[in-house]
């Protein structure tokens, strides 16, 4: 879809704010910090636990949208005779967090952090997140250094994670690393960046995983207003990721082994699900042979058609049921039957952004005393099994919060047009009432329900016309024109 930036008049910014502090204030989301919160983060910020090892002759780099802060990683890539060296350090949170002081119990709270359009509730005070505990170029941190030495395939010969002081040189984002890699000019790190990358690709796509290449609908801040936009990942975000899966599953291998960890599961789909996937395939007239395996299909569709999109829409389903399993065998508690990842065809383990994410501190803290040969912090073992419950409410409530900001704006954005007419395409089919559905507007970039009195043509391109679109409620709706 291609990108139209319309934006919400003055007037009317100020009445989504509005909206949105009512919308934290009903979900429980806090944006205040309790007095001894902000003290005890002041204290320890003066006062981190820097280790021993000094690793800040690693000319790191940390990748993250423009303006972030929040920098959670920071990598390091080199050639390792016929292979290659990676170096990925994670913030050290453990380093400023005191296990049962204010700051860990109000991170207890807030489990993660959460985006609007207006602000951020970070998870831990600005002065740790945007500050002391981030890897912000040219100051000396505490990190998790994880070194992955890689085959020349991008096979994983040898994962090690051990405390080290390090030093990010440069804070770069996705566009520009992107168009320094499309036009040549990139430096031998961002260079390997794409080479390492791909083959992480290719290896994930022999596994049989997969990632859906859908655009994102985001909304952003601009001229004093909001608009509405759709993203679509660049190859530098999927490398980046990449980079970060194979820390993520590294961690996971490591915690199988010692008995003990957290891990991010995805139960495979039921085979009704892939027979439905089949059924809507026929139905756009996506090209779906019997032998050709759901990963190798998801690989050949192009975003840019309609029918591929709204293909493409429709698999997300099958990422239904992502959870958190803690296990500790020395306290009977086990890892589960399957401990894999459906979309990744491994085991995985979030671990990448403790600044944001509770519970990575917690896969942290557990890698690097198996690492080490140490034992477990005892405040890990003791919480452990609590954690997946916190995290799963916390990714319930993201996700409440995320869709109800983006059903504000757009309501907001269209309010007073409703009668108007608008190209859509059509990306879901109520199978059970097929006159009802979904479609993705060309411009703006809304996404919203339809409902008519025929079948809507699962990808398709038509006309709807705007029948309600009410800030109050947060609701847009179409019918076919």
């Amino acid at each position: 879809m291609p990108r139209r930036h319309l934006r919400v008049r003055a007037a009317e910014t100020a009445r989504i704010n509005t909206e949105l502090a009512e919308l934290r204030s009903r979900l429980e989301v806090r944006a205040e910090w309790p007095a001894e919160v902000l003290a005890e983060a002041e204290r320890t910020a003066s006062l981190p636990r820097l280790p021993e090892l000094d690793a800040t002759d690693l000319e790191l780099f940390t990748l993250d949208p423009p303006g972030s802060l929040d920098l959670d990683q920071a990598m390091h890539l080199a050639r390792r005779g016929t292979g290659y060296r990676v170096h990925y350090a994670i913030a050290d949170v453990a380093a400023f967090v005191t296990p049962g002081g204010a700051v860990d119990i109000e991170a207890h709270r807030r489990i993660q952090t959460y985006y609007f359009p207006d602000l951020n509730i970070p998870l831990h005070p600005a002065r740790l997140s945007e500050g002391a505990a981030s890897l912000l170029p040219g100051e000396r941190r505490p990190a998790l250094l994880w070194q992955l030495d890689l085959d020349a395939d991008g096979a994983v010969l040898l994962a090690d994670v051990r405390r080290a002081q390090v030093r990010s040189r440069r804070r770069l984002d996705y566009a520009g690393v992107q168009q320094a890699v499309d036009s040549g000019t990139a430096d031998p790190q961002l260079a390997l960046l794409g080479e390492i990358g791909s083959l992480r690709e290719a290896r994930e796509r022999d596994r049989g995983g997969v990632s859906l290449p859908l655009p994102e609908q985001e909304v952003e801040t601009a001229d004093g207003g909001y608009r509405l936009v759709y993203r679509a990942p660049r190859p530098a975000d999927a490398w980046n990721a990449q980079i970060s899966l194979l820390t993520g599953m590294a961690a996971a291998d490591l915690m199988l082994d010692a008995g003990i960890g957290l891990l991010r599961t995805l139960p495979a789909a039921p085979a009704s699900a892939y027979a439905r996937l089949r059924r809507v395939a026929a139905a756009l007239h996506v090209e779906w042979p019997d032998r050709m395996p759901y990963p190798e299909l998801i690989r050949s569709l192009d975003p840019a058609r309609t029918a591929d999109a709204a293909f493409l829409n429709e698999c997300t389903g099958l990422l239904r049921g992502a959870g958190y399993h803690a296990f500790d065998a020395a306290k009977g508690v086990r890892p589960p039957a399957d401990p894999g990842h459906a979309a990744l065809a491994a085991p995985y383990a979030h671990c990448t952004a403790p600044l944001r994410r509770l519970g990575d501190r917690y896969a942290q803290e557990i890698c690097v005393a198996v690492a080490a040969g140490a034992d477990v912090p005892d405040w890990v073992r003791e919480s452990l099994t609590a954690v997946p419950g916190l995290m799963e409410s916390g990714d319930r409530r993201a996700r409440e919060l995320e869709r109800a900001c983006v059903d504000l704006v757009e309501a907001e954005l269209l309010r007073g047009r409703v009668g108007e007419d608008f190209e859509a395409v059509v990306i879901d089919v109520d199978e059970r009432r097929p006159e009802s559905g979904t479609v993705q507007l060309r411009e703006p970039a809304v996404v919203a329900k339809c409902e008519g009195s025929l079948r809507l043509p699962l990808g398709e391109r038509i006309l709807v016309r705007l029948t309600t679109a009410d800030p109050v409620t947060r609701t847009v709706r179409f019918a076919p024109a």
